[in-house]
């Protein structure tokens, strides 16, 4: 039997390796597409399938589980002080359409072999220590994203987000009703000692510099607009150019200014246009309307705000330019989040004391992570992924590099236990 001290004064990982990425593959069966992927959309019955697999696997571990009312699955593995607010981890299994093996799943698992790991070693940890998967957070068959988590920190109330339908009608708590997943524990938040959640990095900076192990500070801001510019359609051939009010020359002005502005707002800042329709649609037919997204996002509010000021003046400019009116509607508003000191310090000590190259880095993307950063100390760990490709059937990471995240979860959920007991202490 070895103690906390002696894990965290260790050099060794003490994980095993290959007993995660057996779980992980064995997950990914569930679902797996022809490419190499996986299709396991929330609430469906291959997710009751993969939850049904979690669950038996933890109580395998000799966790408690329970399950909240919007579907998340707390394992349980109790600590010598149950008054304790528990140290947590986790993140989802649910995937995208034409999803990949990792996002998500890996953050789940890595928390399963902590426990895995604990047991094996006979470590016994102050604090509870719990493995959450949060329900839905891709968002890709009920809108929006990020639901379990989002529930469980009261962004969203229960009663809206069973309410919520797919495309054929079905309701978020009919389908929750119909896999057996509808729990009885309350959804809301109970108090956090700690949240730590493992996930592949989704980009390509890791791999690009030879690092291992992304220790993360925070979270973009993100904004997004739907824009819908107004022309006038007409006929291809007997319009002049210089009369025509053409909409889409005008979207094609803010499709540059939207990267231009980004480039110039480095580091961290992104500028996407993702979707952009014409109207009519006709090949002899001047587009007199375009509707596209805006996505911006930075780590600094200040910047955030004066990318879509000038964004918004090159709008303002080309309408008046080519007699076009707009309309600019907000969609989305999530502020940029640094996560607490304490636990991107135990990631950095964890990734030093492994032996482990490491930087930090800043998340892009939305995670369960930003919203629980609201109830306790929160911070995440990244690990590489192959051309930084995620969203999609080849997505891959290295199981070396796993394992090495996961290592760094240990240590780092380990001493953010301490830490749990020693305030209480003081």
């Amino acid at each position: 039997m070895e103690s906390v001290t002696q894990v965290l004064q260790s050099s060794q990982r003490h994980i095993n390796g290959e007993r995660l990425w057996g779980s992980l593959m064995a997950l990914a069966r569930l679902g797996a597409t022809v490419k190499g992927g996986v299709c396991r959309l929330a609430l469906t019955d291959l997710d009751r399938q993969a939850r049904d697999l979690f669950v038996q696997w933890c109580e395998e571990a000799g966790c408690t589980v329970s399950i909240d009312a919007v579907g998340n699955i707390f394992a349980r593995r109790p600590g010598r002080n149950p008054e304790l607010p528990p140290v947590m981890t986790g993140s989802h299994i649910d995937t995208q359409p034409t999803g990949g093996k990792f996002d998500g799943c890996f953050g789940v698992l890595a928390g399963l072999e902590v426990i895995r790991t604990l047991n094996d070693l006979g470590v016994e940890t102050e604090a509870p220590l719990e493995v959450v998967v949060w329900t839905n957070e891709e968002g890709s068959r009920f809108a929006p994203c990020m639901m379990g988590s989002g529930v469980f920190a009261q962004k969203f109330t229960l009663e809206e987000t069973l309410a919520k339908v797919d495309a054929q009608g079905i309701t978020m708590g009919d389908a929750l009703n119909a896999i057996g997943y509808a729990g009885s524990r309350t959804p809301t938040g109970h108090a956090v000692g700690a949240y730590f959640e493992a996930h592949i990095e989704q980009g390509p900076i890791l791999e690009d510099q030879h690092k291992t192990i992304g220790v993360v500070l925070g979270a973009l801001g993100q904004k997004w607009f739907d824009l819908t510019l107004r022309g006038v359609e007409a006929h291809a051939g007997p319009t002049p150019m210089h009369l025509r009010k053409d909409a889409l020359v005008g979207a094609s002005v803010v499709v540059g200014a939207v990267n231009r502005v980004a480039l110039a707002h480095q580091p961290h800042a992104c500028g996407t246009v993702g979707c952009l329709q014409a109207y009519p649609g006709s090949r002899n037919v001047i587009p007199g309307e375009v509707r596209m997204t805006l996505d911006f996002r930075h780590l600094e509010p200040a910047r955030l705000d004066s990318m879509i000021a000038q964004v918004r003046g090159v709008i303002e400019s080309t309408c008046k330019q080519h007699g076009l009116s707009y309309d600019l509607v907000p969609t989305a508003d999530f502020p940029p989040l640094y996560f607490e000191h304490g636990c991107v310090e135990a990631v950095r000590s964890a990734a030093h004391g492994l032996g482990l190259s490491h930087m930090d880095i800043v998340s892009g993307a939305g995670h369960d992570a930003i919203f629980l950063a609201e109830l306790g100390p929160a911070g995440m760990i990244f690990v590489p992924c192959e051309g930084g490709i995620s969203h999609n059937e080849i997505e891959n990471a290295d199981p070396e590099d796993l394992a090495a995240g996961c290592a760094v979860l240990l240590r780092a959920m380990l001493a953010a236990s301490v830490a749990v007991a020693d305030r209480l202490a003081a």
